[in-house]
């Protein structure tokens, strides 16, 4: 069954159907196959009871949150202030880039999000200073991956709900290799361009005086993440409620900078919709495919096999690291989450590992996914924003920061609590 399984996800996902539709489909395809019963039947109970999760209601809101700030030209100003303030560093704008992503990051809560809106701005920077393309390229693709590490992140509330977690402690497990991450993402283009000084293009310029000037351009998203995660920490917002706080936050913002109008309303709500309906397609699938699993027991008989192995902890570790960085270079990184976490974690945390430490560890196998070939969604999200051009150099480009990672994952094993201390003494 497992095999089979296996097999018919691959056939699937390299038949190039969505990928929502893909595990649902499955799901169709072994119920009869495996089941005496019509498990069928309750797709309905399993989609209303999916969609009924109250923290489920915080990704639209910080979807539309990202949404808000993006239309209201925020990042553009944003972004501007960054590049005075970091392009003295060997690599320039590319640090830029990676800075801009982590502070939007901390109020879209979405990696695709993040690559596009800092990659729009940033692009044409390429030619207009000499960088070297597949760098640059790779700088926007990694620095995306950090909206999912970053609180207030889509991924982490998902995760969440899926093991049971506390999701203001997993936001606090993150902060600390969040920042890390993007430091090490800086360091990389720091060596990149120090042993090849032509990739970091010509040098701009700022007097301190434009420099602190700028730091007004930072304010809106800096006021809007200490508006959702403060309100969590002071207790005085569940993450749902503190994702409607920033979404009111984003929209007096964009008033007060006379941006809030209609057709910017429609835009954001739109693309919300848009959003939110694939990712919520792929849970309700996800959740379909899970149950009809159980019930034929496959996922015993998938747990039972790992578990036969009698591998130690560490061995295990190993396993997961090495399975999710295959599986991502295949599967879409929510479908990947939503359908091995139920499997995965409970393992995991029977061998002795904590639940927001794994949480962590597994957010950033799921970044690496984002950004490996052949199904990275950020690589694709780059190349759409360029006029011309292939996507191997996006891929080539990325393939630093995917070392980085593992230098974080390293890292996180090492030093846990390099993501459990901020929840220990404040959780």
């Amino acid at each position: 069954m497992i095999s089979t399984t296996l097999i018919l996800l691959l056939v699937l996902i390299g038949l190039s159907i969505p990928v929502g539709a893909a595990l649902g489909l499955l799901g169709l395809i072994l119920d009869p196959a495996f089941s005496m019963l019509p498990l069928t039947r309750g797709i309905g109970e399993i989609a209303w009871s999916t969609n009924n999760e109250f923290l489920l209601v915080a990704i639209p809101l910080f979807i539309l949150l990202g949404e808000v700030l993006l239309r209201a030209g925020f990042a553009e100003r944003m972004y501007g202030a960054m590049s005075l303030w970091l392009s003295w560093l060997p690599g320039g704008l590319m640090h830029a880039n990676i800075g801009a992503s982590a502070l939007f990051a901390a109020t879209s809560g979405s990696s695709v999000a993040t690559a596009a809106t800092v990659g729009t701005v940033a692009l044409p920077q390429i030619k207009r200073y000499g960088y070297n393309e597949p760098l640059f390229l790779g700088s926007l693709a990694a620095g995306g991956t950090l909206g999912i590490l970053i609180p207030p992140s889509i991924n982490l509330v998902i995760y969440g709900v899926l093991t049971n977690s506390s999701v203001p402690k997993l936001y606090l497990a993150g902060i600390i290799p969040g920042l890390l991450l993007a430091g090490l993402f800086m360091l990389t283009v720091v060596m990149g361009c120090v042993a090849k000084p032509e990739w970091g293009g010509r040098r701009i310029t700022a007097t301190w005086g434009e420099r602190f000037a700028s730091l007004v351009h930072l304010a809106p998203p800096l006021g809007i993440f200490f508006l959702v995660v403060g309100s969590i920490y002071a207790g005085l917002a569940t993450p749902t409620e503190a994702a409607a706080l920033g979404v009111l936050g984003a929209l007096i913002l964009a008033a007060w900078s006379r941006r809030l109008t209609l057709t910017m309303l429609r835009d954001a709500v739109e693309g919300t919709m848009k959003a939110s309906a694939m990712i919520m397609l792929i849970i309700v699938a996800a959740a379909f495919l899970n149950f009809v699993m159980s019930a034929t027991g496959i996922t015993d008989a998938i747990t039972s096999s790992i578990s036969g192995l009698g591998f130690s902890p560490v061995q295990m570790l190993l396993v997961i690291v090495v399975f999710y960085l295959i599986l991502g270079c295949f599967m879409e990184t929510l479908s990947m989450m939503i359908t091995t976490i139920p499997i995965v974690a409970p393992i995991m945390i029977a061998l002795g590992y904590d639940p927001i430490w794994l949480g962590i560890l597994i957010i950033v196998l799921v970044e690496a996914a984002l950004i490996t070939p052949p199904v990275g969604l950020n690589l694709f999200v780059v190349q759409s924003l360029r006029k011309s051009g292939s996507m191997g150099a996006v891929i080539v480009g990325s393939l630093p920061f995917v070392a980085a990672m593992a230098v974080l994952l390293v890292l996180l094993a090492l030093f846990p609590d390099l993501a459990l201390f901020l929840p220990r003494v404040f959780g």
